[in-house]
């Protein structure tokens, strides 16, 4: 027998109920089921949580489940679209321990975060419909659109998708899903808004544009939603791969010319590898965005020079043929590998080299999904934290009470291991601080919070 100190990802299945009119079509509901089991199983786990959908609903009319603890795992329930329901079921850590002789396991259910599984469950739904469509427009497609087809595409995805889930470095990033912003004076992001606004000028196909630099976003013409999934996928998926592919020599040098031309370092992520061979065009993938009001789909380009990424968002309609990369390349090239430095010159006028502190702070912002955050080193859920599991579940569930208040509120509570974390809640902006003090009062505290507002949050953060 042996200990089990990570959480697992158990099962995950997608399934319609009113697809089994009648006893002995159970199989009809199942849409996708990970990982393979047999029928019978598959049958009587997706049985099992319609009876729990259906039961809880009973004493909360029209307020579905949304999760469901035992004691080995903890169950997550999603309603995505009208009588679609996903579910994921994941193994709780637990430890061998000894008693009189008698060897028992003791399961670790603090270490699972309901909220945060659910942000998850729900974020790899947001991801499907974002390359895939929503599975109401999958099956209703007048050209080829069935169950079948959804099926298909649910499997496509989700076998790779679902292997990239890093359950074990999830925490209250997941549940905001925030974007990083980089604040440049005025003249520079003028500068960058212009080239955004003259790339779509010239470029009648490009409906949408985005411009980061170094992984914070500088200028987005997509709605905050769109923009949250779309910079998701490029933090968390595309440019870590990028990186990681130059880096074993699968690609040109960061700083070295572009395969291109030799003018300027830029070059197409997303698109085709080389532009003197039609050949290696590639294909672009499309997406499915604007949700809110009409969901339209669009090709997706990406391109980078240096640390800067741009993303365009091409109308479907259009050939994505040599000619139109060329183009692209000719223009966005020598302009953007100037542009880059002036962004780069900005960045490093604004450094300012801090000596370590023991406080920390996460702040959000519901309003543009902003976020920033001392405490995690970056925002590719690589357990690059400077705060113990502990302190992240602490303001996770600080966050899930503050949801509870009305406008304003604070929630304060120190650890055992003299760990003080602060939740204050203040017009739609959350504001999380951790400070490890053994011999500090509850005044000093308070002070320690009123002077880190003043000094990183003053124009953002009401208090």
């Amino acid at each position: 027998m042996t200990s089990k100190p990570e959480i697992t990802l158990e099962h995950f299945y997608i399934f319609n109920g009113t697809y089994a009119k009648k006893e002995g079509e159970e199989e009809k509901k199942i849409l996708y089921y990970y990982p393979e089991k047999e029928l019978d199983v598959q049958i009587k786990n997706i049985g099992l949580s319609e009876a729990i959908i259906k039961f809880t609903e009973s004493f909360n009319p029209g307020q579905p489940c949304d999760y469901c603890h035992t004691h080995k795992t903890r169950q997550i329930y999603y309603q995505p679209e009208p009588d679609f329901w996903m579910v994921m079921i994941v193994g709780i850590p637990y430890i061998c321990r000894e008693k009189d002789g008698n060897k028992y396991m003791e399961y670790q259910n603090d270490e699972v975060s309901s909220s945060v599984c659910q942000a998850i469950l729900k974020q790899t739904y947001i991801m499907f419909r974002l390359f895939m469509g929503s599975f109401e427009t999958i099956i209703n497609d007048p050209d080829c659109g069935s169950i079948t087809l959804l099926k298909h595409k649910l499997e496509h995805f989700f076998s790779r998708y679902l292997l990239s889930l890093k359950l074990n470095n999830s925490d209250i990033l997941d549940v905001f899903q925030g974007l990083q912003f980089l604040p440049l004076d005025k003249i520079t992001f003028l500068q960058v808004q212009c080239f955004m606004n003259l790339v779509e000028a010239m470029f009648s196909q490009v409906k949408y544009t985005a411009f980061l630099y170094n992984d914070q976003v500088v200028w987005s013409g997509l709605e905050p939603e769109d923009m949250q999934v779309v910079y998701n996928y490029l933090v968390s998926t595309l440019l870590p791969a990028h990186l990681e592919k130059e880096l074993h020599g699968g690609s040109m040098p960061r700083n070295s010319p572009s395969p291109f031309t030799s003018s300027h370092y830029g070059k197409f992520i997303i698109g085709p590898s080389s532009i003197n061979e039609p050949s290696l065009v590639g294909k672009s993938p499309t997406v499915f965005i604007n949700y809110s009001t009409k969901p339209v789909s669009l090709y997706l380009v990406v391109y980078r020079a240096l640390s800067a990424t741009i993303c365009l968002f091409v109308d479907s309609k259009t050939n994505l043929l040599i000619d139109f990369f060329k183009s692209l390349d000719s223009f966005l090239g020598p302009q953007l590998t100037t542009l880059v430095s002036c962004v780069a010159e900005q960045c490093a006028k604004h450094v300012i080299v801090t000596p370590e502190s023991s406080t920390k702070y996460l702040y959000f912002n519901k309003l543009n999904l902003a976020y920033k955050s001392t405490i995690h080193l970056d925002n590719r859920r690589c357990s690059n934290v400077l705060t113990t599991p502990e302190v992240l579940r602490i303001i996770t569930d600080i966050y899930n009470d503050t949801n509870r208040l009305k406008e304003a509120g604070e929630i304060i509570i120190k650890t055992i291991s003299d760990y003080w974390v602060i939740g204050k809640l203040s017009n739609l902006r959350e504001f999380f601080v951790v400070i490890q003090q053994k011999s500090a009062s509850i005044l000093e505290i308070d002070d320690e919070v009123k002077r880190l507002c003043d000094k990183q949050l003053k124009s953002i953060f009401f208090h």
